[in-house]
């Protein structure tokens, strides 16, 4: 009897151990899902609206880590291109690939002179923008770009280039206001 005790004990420790495996085991990374509503998507954890445990946003695509520890990807238009600019003063982190749910900038809810041009001078934006909760300002701009931007806040001003090729950076945390 105390055999057969031990070697149910043994089975359902076994069991339970195959089953952890196997609920463990990473899945394979699923086609991007096309959403009509991304841009409302990425607008929503910029604000605060939805959350996640991960959205980053890469040039390509939004990946979407739950909290249950399973990921959605969305593709991004094939036309435009995903950047956000955190302007700063002070304090700033480095960062390279956007995350929409734990990035954080340091002027949030302020209001900012954003000037884009292209290499050949044409103005690509020109207009006041107010940043995002979070403290980044979030565009989308035409894909395969050379841009070459300035940024005004309280007197102070940022420049720096820009480029939004497949595979460059959608967070841009290098622009300190002086």
């Amino acid at each position: 009897m105390k055999k057969l005790m031990m070697g149910i004990a043994g089975f359902a420790v076994i069991a339970l151990g195959v089953f952890w495996y196997i609920g463990n085991q990473p899945t394979k990374e699923a086609s991007p899902v096309v959403s009509a509503d991304i841009k409302q998507m990425v607008q929503d954890f910029s604000l605060g609206k939805s959350t996640a445990a991960s959205a980053s946003i890469n040039s390509t695509e939004l990946k979407v880590v739950h909290e249950n520890a399973k990921a959605t990807v969305y593709a991004l238009p094939e036309d435009e291109f995903f950047v956000s600019i955190a302007p700063f003063v002070d304090e700033t982190h480095p960062c390279a690939i956007h995350n929409l749910a734990t990035c954080r900038g340091e002027l949030a809810n302020e209001e900012f002179k954003v000037y884009m041009e292209d290499r050949d001078g044409n103005v690509v934006l020109d207009q006041m923008i107010k940043s995002q909760p979070n403290g980044f300002i979030d565009l989308w701009l035409p894909r395969d770009q050379q841009l070459k931007v300035k940024i005004t806040h309280d007197g102070r001003t940022s420049e720096s280039e820009i480029s939004t090729f497949k595979d460059d950076n959608t967070c841009i945390t290098t622009m300190q206001l002086t």
